[in-house]
């Protein structure tokens, strides 16, 4: 335990955010232990009182699998096509699995679009806010077969790192829990440097943080350390909080939330 984290204990609105990488396997198949373990945390959390709002990625990439195609295609519209095939297997392992644990879920896609114009805005909202009061685990991905970005319309969040802080920030969340394929925020990349050394607590983020980050070579997702700084600006810019930790094993969110110093806590309390 430590004691530098506080505000975590307190919290009771909490956006997950999961990343391809957790839910599909290197070699392209879908982690069914990950959505399994995912969906009974989070029913568990519900259960005891928490609001859940789960951002999740790995429409492609599950898309992918379905088709049986080793490669991301270039074009928008083979993406797209893919995005929505992928979605709706996506959301039959999730919908399949929380109702094993007695969960009600229900499916949310936006585009940037839609949460920046103050009506459609204000309905999201509502839509969120309801969801919550049913108890209900909203899963929350971009609408990838028609978020495109054109000269005059751009619609798309840019990945789903920035989208969870979005969300985070539109439902006034407590805590944003962001599982990803690394520990947390180190020095340097840890995978290529064996002296990187993680950062458990950053209250600031500044430009030598982002001169740290390392681009992801995932072929499935999108989102590599620099996006998720971004998001973690954006949700302190908001005075809220965002824990970064490996999502090898989901049932890890249990010991965030008792305030175990694991990953990495951005956060402006001392």
């Amino acid at each position: 335990m430590n004691n530098t984290r506080t505000g975590i204990k307190e919290a009771s609105r909490i956006v997950v955010k999961v990343g391809t990488s957790s839910l599909v396997y290197q070699n392209g198949e879908i982690n069914l232990k990950f959505i399994d373990q995912l969906s009974f945390t989070l029913a568990d959390l519900t259960n005891r009182g928490y609001e859940i709002i789960l951002v999740s990625s790995g429409a492609i990439g599950v898309g992918l699998q379905k088709l049986g195609m080793s490669k991301r295609p270039a074009t928008i519209p083979e993406q797209q096509a893919i995005a929505a095939i992928g979605q709706l297997e996506l959301m039959k392992l999730y919908s399949q699995r929380f109702q094993y644990y007695n969960q009600q879920s229900a499916q949310v896609l936006l585009t940037r679009d839609i949460v920046e114009f103050p009506e459609s805005r204000k309905n999201v909202i509502n839509t969120f806010n309801q969801l919550l009061l049913m108890k209900t685990v909203a899963v929350v991905n971009e609408n990838d077969s028609v978020a495109v970005e054109e000269l005059d319309h751009l619609t798309k969040f840019g990945d789903n790192d920035k989208l969870s802080a979005i969300v985070a920030n539109l439902m006034e969340a407590d805590l944003l829990i962001m599982l990803s394929d690394i520990e947390g925020f180190f020095s340097d990349n840890p995978y290529t440097n064996p002296n990187a050394k993680l950062h458990p607590h950053v209250r600031e983020i500044t430009d030598k943080h982002y001169r740290m980050a390392d681009s992801s070579n995932s072929r499935f997702g999108t989102g590599g350390m620099l996006s998720k700084l971004v998001a973690a600006n954006l949700v302190m810019q908001n005075n809220s909080r965002m824990l970064l930790a490996s999502g090898k094993d989901p049932t890890v969110i249990f010991d965030l939330l008792e305030g175990k110093e694991i990953g990495t806590y951005f956060a402006k309390d001392a």
